[in-house]
């Protein structure tokens, strides 16, 4: 992820609106390898920035997206999770339990849809998602409930 200037930059360039809370926002992705839930940005965000909206937090999320700064991922976790580690290919380990997203930095030669069963589509890339237990929830008893509300996750 570009850093909180050259993102300040990249929004100024672009015609977007760079406030505090946007540069906020941009410092607690910066490095972040936990991919945070919008709220999760926000519970952050908030603690430095009484100011900060959740609104806010999702449309800047987003226009970072948009502009291929982040990923908004859809893992399964029952809420989109932002990936700011886009320089470089790599899949995703997913925790059954906790939903704690973690990335996965292998290749897998040869992986491609096989000829003939593309069903029309151009594909320009693949990611695979392993699911499983976190080292956390393996030994961890079973609640049957999620606590995924950290950013730390």
């Amino acid at each position: 992820m570009k850093t909180v200037e050259e993102l300040t930059d990249l929004f100024r360039s672009t015609g977007r609106k760079v406030t505090a809370q946007r540069q906020c926002i941009f410092r607690v992705l910066q490095g972040n390898v936990t991919h945070p839930s919008a709220e999760a940005v926000y519970e952050v965000t908030r603690a430095e920035m009484e100011t900060m909206s959740l609104k806010t937090v999702y449309q800047t999320l987003n226009e970072l997206a948009e502009l291929g700064e982040i990923a908004a991922l859809d893992l399964g976790t029952g809420t989109v999770r932002f990936d700011p580690n886009v320089e470089t290919q790599h899949h995703h380990l997913v925790c059954r339990r906790c939903g704690k997203v973690r990335d996965l930095h292998v290749d897998f030669d040869g992986l491609a849809v096989p000829k003939g069963a593309s069903q029309g589509y151009e594909v320009r890339s693949a990611e695979v998602v392993f699911r499983g237990l976190c080292e956390d929830c393996q030994g961890a008893p079973w609640s049957g409930r999620r606590a995924l509300s950290t950013i730390e996750q």
